[in-house]
């Protein structure tokens, strides 16, 4: 897709945003349909992103059984302009079960290991830790007021200004 180079700019910001942490906060969705935030390290690889989970976290089951799973990067509140207006990106995006026997897995644990440090040659041991790939359908970015975007596309970089209704008016039904 040809954009213009301001939003251009914003997907290289969105991404850039997104590498400057380490965890992820997750949305995933137990088998009774109840939601169960939590969060896990993160490391993103090209369009993916991965996470190493322990079977005592509720989001390991609920990502086994439920692909979609939701990812929220999130500005700290002490760093944020105003607190309705904090810096945000929310992926929606696929999970896939990483086995130990994928040709992947060991190169994903070393690539985590020179990122999270020697806590991942412990961890990789443990048989109830998990590997999840997470794969981004598509996204939202926050910039601050009246700076919401959609970003689409198999690389995340389609971005639309989100303007349509403006601050004021409800695009909801009144019941």
């Amino acid at each position: 897709m040809n954009q213009s180079k301001p939003l251009q700019s914003i997907a290289k910001e969105f991404h850039a945003f997104m590498d400057g942490f380490e965890s992820v906060i997750l949305a995933t969705q137990n088998k009774k349909m109840e939601p169960e935030p939590s969060y896990a390290p993160v490391l993103r690889q090209g369009r993916h992103f991965y996470v190493f989970v322990s079977e005592l976290s509720a989001h390991t089951f609920n990502l086994m059984e439920s692909e979609p799973a939701g990812m929220l990067f999130i500005e700290p509140e002490g760093e944020a302009n105003h607190l309705f207006a904090r810096k945000r990106a929310t992926l929606k995006a696929s999970s896939r079960h990483v086995p130990r026997t994928d040709d992947d897995w060991e190169k994903i644990l070393d690539r985590m290991e020179t990122k999270f440090g020697d806590i991942i040659t412990m961890l990789r041991k443990l048989e109830d830790f998990h590997l999840f790939e997470l794969t981004p359908r598509s996204a939202g970015y926050v910039r601050g007021f009246a700076q919401a975007y959609r970003i689409e596309g198999e690389h995340l970089d389609e971005v639309t200004h989100l303007r349509e209704g403006g601050h004021g008016q409800s695009r909801m039904k009144a019941s």
